[in-house]
């Protein structure tokens, strides 16, 4: 077994034979085994143990056996204990979710703490199998039945080439001891479900049923990286960055697509859409705008020809004042302020540029977002606008609404700020102080 971990190791790049190694260790056999095969190898190893307290005796007597059988290793133990029923509690999560949870960000922290490069786990080629078939029942996508993968992240697992036959043998032949964990025969778990009773029964049909289906998941493999490939070019004709945080989605190109949900799925997948939403989004392809999906993280909103997907940041700050004399504002735009005499006026006519009647100012002056309401006075007009019949004239794309911010004195909107100023405090013949604001590019 040694031999072909060791040929796994370098052919998927887990780690280098330089690398410290963070290995998650339980005291079962495949965590013993890891850790073992893996300083036979001659790898730098740090032990992590976690004692999740929810086996009573039997968690203690795992951490008692990992401590004694890690000393005779010779190698750094860390373990750590976790009220894990009262985390779950809290956290309103299942148990085994806030194992997971408290496990992973525990060993996070040791494999920074120990300067090691990854953090080994003992996954298997049977667990493989397992993850694929309750995937399977779930009614996942290609992606969901390519299995575990070997390196995600920092996360990585030397095992997946070998089974857990091939485990147990190898504890055998080395004369290494390990603990069993009582409720891995239980079956009221998911997992152990398929373990002790569904796939004993596919074995009964196909004696060869796990190699069988670790073929398949290979073959699901090349798949998926075919796949990636061609949403990677759907990604380039469709998608579009705006900024930060924020994508358009161009319509007619996906209007061409022969699976159209299927196109949408792989597009916004990453960005947390579920199947049912994405199948929403679909249907509204040809609806009007302003139809809004949202995911975690993500907003997506119809805008006329194409989708706005921005990120749902909130903004810490929503107003900013601008104090009398400043000469330079950064946040939230990059603003210049300068006070000039009537007679030194030259006037710029770009719209990034804005003149106004210094003594008809009154300060603080403020910077905001719009809101329904608002309205002003157009520069060479008498009239009063609302913002929003601007933005229709002015053909504003609903994420142009977002992004744009308004320049108030008092309640009052002297400037939509790179765009127009209010007829209100424009310089006049009586005007003696000008204050010119420049927004930089």
């Amino acid at each position: 077994m040694k031999e072909i971990v060791s040929q796994f190791i370098k052919q998927e790049k887990l780690f280098s034979p330089k690398d410290k190694i963070a290995v998650g260790v339980s005291g079962g056999a495949d965590s013993v085994a890891l850790l073992a095969v893996l300083c036979e190898l001659g790898y730098d190893c740090i032990a992590l143990h976690c004692n999740f307290h929810l086996r009573g005796e039997e968690s203690m007597r795992d951490e008692h056996f990992v401590e004694q059988w890690v000393k005779t290793l010779n190698i750094p133990y860390r373990k750590v204990d976790f009220e894990t029923e009262a985390y779950a509690s809290e956290h309103k999560i299942s148990i085994e979710m806030a194992a997971r949870e408290l496990r992973y960000r525990w060993f996070a922290e040791q494999k920074e703490k120990w300067g090691a490069s990854c953090i080994a786990i003992a996954h298997h080629a049977d667990d493989v199998v397992e993850t694929f078939l309750i995937n399977l029942t779930r009614g996942s996508g290609i992606h969901g039945l390519t299995g575990i993968k070997p390196k995600n992240g920092e996360i990585v697992r030397p095992l997946l080439c070998v089974s857990r036959k091939d485990i147990l043998q190898y504890l055998k032949e080395k004369g290494i001891q390990h603990v069993e964990d009582s409720t891995n025969q239980e079956t009221i778990y998911v997992r152990n479900k398929f373990r002790n009773t569904i796939i004993p029964l596919f074995e009964s049909i196909n004696p060869s049923f796990k190699e069988s289906v670790v073929q398949t998941i290979a073959n699901l493999r090349n798949a998926e990286e075919y796949l990636e490939e061609k949403t990677e070019e759907s990604k380039k004709k469709v998608m579009t960055p705006m900024g930060k945080g924020v994508w358009q989605l161009s319509i007619a190109p996906l209007k061409v697509e022969k699976n159209v949900q299927f196109r949408l799925y792989e597009l916004l997948r990453p960005f947390g859409f579920t199947p049912a939403t994405i199948k929403n989004i679909a249907n509204a392809l040809d609806g009007s705008s302003g139809k809004t999906f949202q995911s975690a993280e993500y907003t997506l909103q119809k805008d006329r020809e194409v989708f706005v997907l921005t990120r749902n940041d909130e903004e810490t700050v929503e107003q900013f004042e601008i104090q009398e004399g400043i000469e330079n504002l950064t946040v939230p735009l990059h603003l210049t302020f300068q006070t000039i005499n009537a007679e030194e006026l030259q006037i710029e006519k770009e719209s990034r540029f804005c003149f106004l009647d210094y003594d008809q100012l009154t300060f603080p002056l403020t910077i905001r977002k719009w809101k329904q309401g608002d309205y002003f006075v157009p520069f060479g007009m008498k009239g009063k606008k609302k913002l929003s019949d601007y933005f229709v004239d002015k053909q504003f794309s609903l994420y142009q609404k977002k992004q744009t911010w308004l320049l108030l004195s008092g309640d009052q909107i002297v400037w939509i700020i790179g765009e127009r100023s209010d007829n209100r405090y424009r310089v006049t013949s009586n005007t003696k102080k000008i204050l010119k604001i420049s927004l930089m590019e």
